[in-house]
């Protein structure tokens, strides 16, 4: 199912059922999982792959150089893992040497415009609204949410289940389960509807707060609040990722 005018190159690995839209271009050393669609116009570089069930709209292009001028068109790759739906003109640039990958999780969305640069890793389940712009080496964990019009800063971590609100800047990391909004970004309380949505129980949602309430509002500073979560709250793989989020954080995380 490839339209006549789409030009793919005889290296392309096409699984069963794929659709190529009308002037699409597939270039070599690209993998296409099974009933993966292309609309129109989309352009695949070498070193993509693309998982299964993926949607592609129009315009896309996926496993571009990176715009980074230490790039020396070292052999990187991009990776859609299965269930991808990227919209409109989004833009994916492939890995660097510094990583050597650009990755995106299954079952995320992408909306129109999102940029993202090279050598980003993109959790499962992610949804970056439309006109979304990450930086190189941004990591952003599953379930996570960023709204329209976000910028995010190269090497910036976002948290799993963590929702930031539309237009705002991200310059420093954000840890997980939480709502940032605000110039400078700012912590705004849990992500209540997004753990809600994904099964929560109201008792895990207490103990998520009870540890935000000891890092952002008993006033003691980071490391003796994390030091009193662990005296104070079961040591649950929510609590455990709260202290490992702000004990590996590089650029600071949010106040």
């Amino acid at each position: 199912m490839i339209h006549p005018t789409a030009l793919v190159a005889p290296e392309t690995e096409l699984a069963e059922q794929v659709t190529v839209g009308p002037y699409s271009i597939i270039e070599e050393n690209v993998s296409i999982g099974h009933h993966t669609v292309l609309s129109d116009r989309v352009h695949l570089y070498p070193g993509t792959t693309i998982g299964a069930e993926c949607r592609i709209h129009t315009g896309a292009v996926i496993g571009n150089e990176p715009q980074d001028l230490k790039f020396n068109r070292e052999n990187t790759t991009t990776v859609l893992e299965e269930k991808v739906t990227v919209r409109e003109y989004v833009t994916i640039n492939r890995g660097t040497a510094a990583n050597g990958e650009t990755r995106i999780g299954a079952q995320s969305l992408l909306m129109a415009y999102v940029h993202v640069a090279h050598d980003c890793r993109v959790g499962r389940h992610v949804i970056l609204a439309n006109s979304v712009q990450l930086a190189g080496h941004v990591v952003i964990g599953d379930f996570a949410g960023l709204g329209g019009l976000v910028p995010v800063h190269q090497f910036v971590h976002i948290g799993p289940y963590a929702f930031i609100g539309g237009g705002y800047r991200v310059a420093q990391d954000v840890p997980p389960f939480v709502l940032a909004a605000g110039e400078p970004l700012r912590y705004r309380g849990l992500n209540y509807v997004g753990l809600r949505r994904n099964a929560f129980s109201e008792d895990r949602i207490r103990n998520i707060e009870k540890a935000y309430f000891l890092i952002y509002q008993s006033r003691l500073n980071r490391t003796a609040a994390l030091n009193r979560l662990r005296e104070e709250i079961p040591l649950t793989s929510d609590i455990e990722s709260i202290i490992t989020f702000f004990e590996k954080s590089e650029r600071g995380v949010i106040r």
